[in-house]
Order: structure tokens, then sequence, then C-alpha cells
């Protein structure tokens, strides 16, 4: 093995000459050629800041002040700006965050991909377009001779994240960093592109620095782990001993962090047999409706749900499902085309003009990114102050009071009143978005993915929070997401969505064993563990089926027949499934019963047409 990558004693500082403050203080690490080393923290920690050192990069404001990056032969720090930029996308790659804010949504994807390599004269265009179609093979990517000629919001995100690793791959690097790549991702479109970049990365013997918060994702991907806080190294290690046996205090909260549901539990006994919210028959979507009044893009479909006073309900699925569309229709951001809801025993209008001022302020939205819900321009006194001044009127002393009451509801200093969003940290701001929510004293909170953005420890305070606030007040929380974890450590009763339809629901209780509805299986089985080699043995591909989110071709039948490992032919693809209740008391839209779907999930047989005949 010989030593490709080396750092020494790096040192970021950010600020004004004469005002610097130190955010990467003396970090030290190094890896051997085809190693993947993962750097974790939570926000803040100087993970990504010590990663894009390794391009020789600082972002605006900061600056690299001391130490040693060698890349190969290159020492990084010592570099031109201009022999930096023959590296970087050369021997030196970047695969980002966020695939749809890297691509130019003006032009096609092979082009993009073989842009950089083209730049630097890494071979022509044919040739590097048979290499990029290679590369869309070995990623899995459907149609990879097609695929290139799509524009990138022509294909789903987990896609998108694959081709822009197509991009950084093409010019064979010393070195490829990865960003958060997942982060973004539903937790069954993240099994794929996890796959893919780790056997695209062992067959080609890439040396991979490895961007996370989430220890359950590097623990697939790493053979060693850089844990940071503070800009500072807490603890170096081999995987396996690391997740075995932590030795510092900090790794061990990230470890428990990355699994609420298991230190984190709803409190017992707050909500009331009476119902709040009550959704009835509901059928909701977009375009044009056509003479009976449906929509041309039917994104929810005969949906039922009733949330009681002081309840919380968790709805997951991944992106598609409709449960974002499920809360804009409760919040009457969308009118339904059919169906009705009732609020507190009375009804509730379709539309924000068909609400009363009252329904209004009773319910409220936490939305999933604060950076895009806040007002950058106002400060947080401003933020709270209008739905104080707008339901209750408050001004002087009074209004001041009642922010400064909401900043400790919400465990912020009193002192932040007076910033602006773009000073605070990610948690904090999501603490403000909840606090908004909060001043107009709601009886119900639609919260939408309001940890999804956030790392494992401040979402895991967030949860915290909500279940605190919960039984300090007594609201209700619609609380959707992708994550099992999340809705089982906050909610009492969960529902599952599946392309517009409610496929299960039931208890927080009855989704802790067997039997479940097949999609809900194969949710659970794609959320990581904390143990090297689970990505290779969890068992939820399904390679000769359709991508998930695709329907079946008949509208009528099981949305999910195409996708669904247990179907039965001449049973699921000819009748549309009825609903049946569980032996654990739970919902499912299934032609399974309890036993048949325990066969399965428990590994005991394997499901034939001749046992439901």
């Amino acid at each position: 093995m010989t030593q490709l990558i080396r750092v020494e004693d790096l040192r970021v500082v950010a600020g004004d000459e004469g005002s610097e403050v130190e955010i990467v203080k003396g970090v030290s690490f190094s890896l051997e050629k085809g190693e993947v080393l993962a750097l974790i923290g939570e926000s803040g920690s100087g993970k990504t800041t010590i990663a894009l050192a390794l391009l020789g990069y600082a972002r605006r404001g900061c600056r690299l002040s001391g130490g040693v990056v060698q890349v190969g032969e290159h020492d990084m720090l010592a570099l031109s700006e201009k022999q930096l930029q023959g590296l970087r996308g050369n021997r030196v790659s970047y695969i980002a965050q966020s695939a749809a804010a890297a691509f130019n949504p003006a032009k096609k994807l092979i082009d993009q991909v073989v842009e950089g390599a083209l730049i630097h004269g890494l071979g022509t265009r044919a040739e590097l377009q048979a290499k990029a179609i290679g590369l869309f093979r070995d990623l899995a990517l459907p149609n990879p001779e097609r695929i290139g000629r799509r524009y990138p919001h022509q294909v789903s995100g987990g896609q998108l994240q694959r081709v822009m690793a197509a991009m950084a791959l093409i010019s064979d690097p010393l070195l490829v960093v990865l960003d958060e790549p997942t982060t973004a991702l539903d937790v069954t479109t993240q099994i794929d592109v996890l796959r893919a970049f780790k056997r695209v990365v062992r067959e080609r013997g890439a040396t991979a620095v490895y961007v996370s918060h989430d220890l359950a994702v590097v623990a697939q991907m790493a053979d060693q782990i850089v844990v940071l806080n503070g800009g500072q190294i807490l603890e170096q290690s081999a995987t396996a001993p690391l997740l075995k046996t932590p030795a510092h205090e900090y790794t061990r909260s990230l470890l428990a962090a990355a699994r609420p549901d298991t230190t984190i539990r709803p409190p017992s006994g707050i909500a009331e047999d009476v119902p709040l919210l009550t959704i009835s028959g509901l059928t909701a979507g977009y375009g044009n409706k056509n003479m009976q009044g449906m929509p041309a893009i039917r994104v929810l479909e005969d949906i039922d749900l009733t949330v009681r006073r002081g309840q919380a309900i968790g709805v997951i699925g991944e992106s598609g499902s409709g449960k974002s569309t499920l809360a804009r229709v409760v919040a009457g951001l969308l009118t339904p085309a059919i169906g009705g809801l009732t609020f507190d025993g009375q009804p509730l209008g379709g539309s924000l003009s068909e609400r009363t001022p009252e329904q209004f302020r009773r319910i409220q939205m936490v939305f999933q990114n604060a950076d895009t819900a806040l007002n950058p321009m106002h400060s947080v006194a401003t933020i709270l102050s209008r739905p104080l001044k707008m339901y209750f009127g408050l001004k002087g002393a009074a209004l001041q009071a009642r922010i400064g009451e909401l900043l400790d509801l919400v465990r912020l200093p009193r002192t932040l009143a007076e910033r602006r969003p773009n000073e605070l940290s990610g948690g904090q701001k999501q603490r403000v978005n909840l606090a908004r929510a909060l001043a107009a004293k709601p009886d119900l909170i639609l919260c939408d993915e309001v940890t999804s953005a956030l790392d494992t420890v401040v979402g895991a305070a967030i949860l915290e929070l909500l279940r605190d606030l919960r039984q300090q007040l007594g609201v209700s929380y619609l609380f959707i997401s992708h994550d099992i974890s999340t809705v089982r450590a906050l909610c009492d009763d969960i529902v599952v969505m599946y392309s517009g339809h409610k496929v299960q629901a039931g208890s927080r209780q009855s989704f802790a064993e067997p039997p479940f509805h097949p999609y809900t299986d194969l949710l659970i089985h794609s959320v990581p563990e904390l143990r090297q080699g689970w990505l290779e043995s969890c068992g939820t591909t399904c390679a000769t089926l359709p991508p998930i989110g695709e329907r079946a071709n008949v509208p009528e039948l099981c949305t999910f027949l195409n996708r669904c490992p247990v179907r039965v032919d001449g049973l699921c693809n000819r009748t549309a499934p009825n609903r049946r209740t569980l032996d654990n008391g739970g919902e499912i839209l299934c032609h399974h019963d309890s036993a048949q779907l325990l066969n399965t999930q428990q590994g005991v047989t394997t499901m034939t047409l001749g046992a439901y005949a």
C-alpha cells in the first residue's frame, strides 16, 4: 500500500484580517491508495471545510492558514490558483450534496459529464462519451446509452446524484471527495446510490473522503473514520472498532442520535379521544380538471385520516408519495378535488379564502427548509412579531415579552432576537421556524420534513423539543418524514403513503415488528444499521423490477404492484386490494393477511399462488 493523501496540522481561519477565528485547528490524517476515509460530525464541526481543503479551496471569508495537504505528488497549499484549476475535476474530484444545484438545467447530462474532462484534454468527445456510458452502466443507471441525452429535470434525484458521480470519476482522479451525497435522498433511493458508489469506488480502486453526519451511512462506505467537533479531531479509528467501542463521549452521542427511536419516546396519556381533524375520501392533485372535476395529475386518492386532540400522527413515504401534498391540503394551500375536511367539528374549507381567521390561526405549518421559510432581511424579533400582531394585536412591551416567551419555549437565548437568520445555525433557524408557528397558539402543527436537512444530533434535539412542547401545550402534530426511526420517536400512530394511497396505518407499537405492508417492510429495511456489511446483506434490492415510485400500469389495481416482491399473479394483477386489519391492530391495503406476510417477512416461506387458491 502507498500513502496517497497526507494532511498534517491543517489550519483554516475565518473572518477579516485582524479579527480572524481559527475554525480548523491542527487536523492531521492520511489515506493509503484505495482507502475510503469518513469525516463525520455535526454541522459546524469543520468536516466540509477540511474536505474542500483537499482541493486547495477555502470558502468565501475563509483562508487556508497553515499545514500540509499532500495529494499524490501535489502540495495543494503551495500551488497557484492556475495550477489548482488544472487539478480540480482532473486529479481531485468533488461530489456535492445537492446534485440539482450542481447541474446546468439548459444542458444535456452527457455534455456536462464530459465537459471537465474535455477542458483538461483527457480525450476526444467520442472517447469520453463512451467512457461516460460505461460509468452510467457501472453506477446502475437505467438505459445507460440514452440517459445522457436527458436534461437534469428529466431524471430522479437519486439518478442525478449518480450522474454527478460519473462526472467526478470520468477523469480517473487520485482522490474523490463525497460531500453528504445521499443526505437529501429518500432511504430507499439512498441504498441504490450507496451501493453504486461503493461498487464503483472498490472496482476502480479509487481513494475517497466521504463527508457525512450519519455514522450508519459511513459504516457502509469507510475503512476509517475521523470524528470532528469544533474544528478538532476527537477520535480517529478504523470503522469496526469505532462502531463497537467508541472512545470519546461525543462519538457515543453521535451513535445514539443515529437512531432517535431508541432514545426518544413520545409522551403517554396526552392524546384525547376527541377528533380534531377529520379527512374523508380525499382526492387531490394538480393540472386542469376534467368534466368530473378530477385533476390531470392525481397525487392523493381516497385518503381517510383522523387526528385527535393532542395526538401526533406520522406520515411516511418516499418523494412523490403524496405526504407533503396532504399537508398542503390541510393547510389550505391546495383545494381538494373530492372529499371533505372537518376541524374541531366544523367544516374546513378547501382554500384559505373559505376558512375563518380562527381556523387559519389554529392550523400552522413548519416547513422543511428554514433557509427559505425565514425572511433573510428580517430579525428574529420581526419574524416572530408578525403573527403576534396579526392574531392578537400585541404591541409595545406586551409584544416584546411574548417574543421572549417564545424564544424560551423553543430553548433559544433571548439575545438572538435581534439577529437575522443568516447569523444562526441550522438548528437555531429551525427553532425560530417552530417558534413562529407556536406564536399563533395553534391546535394543529403540520411538520413537513423538519429534521431531514439537519444533522443527527441537532435533529434529535428538535425531536425532543417537539415532544416536550406537545407535553406542555397539548398541541397535535401531523408529522411528515421519509424516516421510520424519526416518526417512531415522536408519534403515537403512523400512516404509510405510497403513490398517493394510504397503504398502511396503525399505532407506533404495530410498527415495531412484522407483519407489515410490503412497502412498509421495504422502508423499514432501507434504514442503514450501525454495522459494517449491512449494505450487502439488507436484501432490499429488486433489480428486475421498475424503479421505486413507478405505479402499476392499471390505476385501479394496487399502486405497489410493479415493485411488490410478494405479488401474486392471477390475483394482484387482476383485482384491486381491499383494506384488511392485521393481527397487531394495523390496517393495510393489500391482498395478504397477517400470516401470509409474516411468512415472507420472517423468511419462513416464499409466497405462491397456491397459498391463496
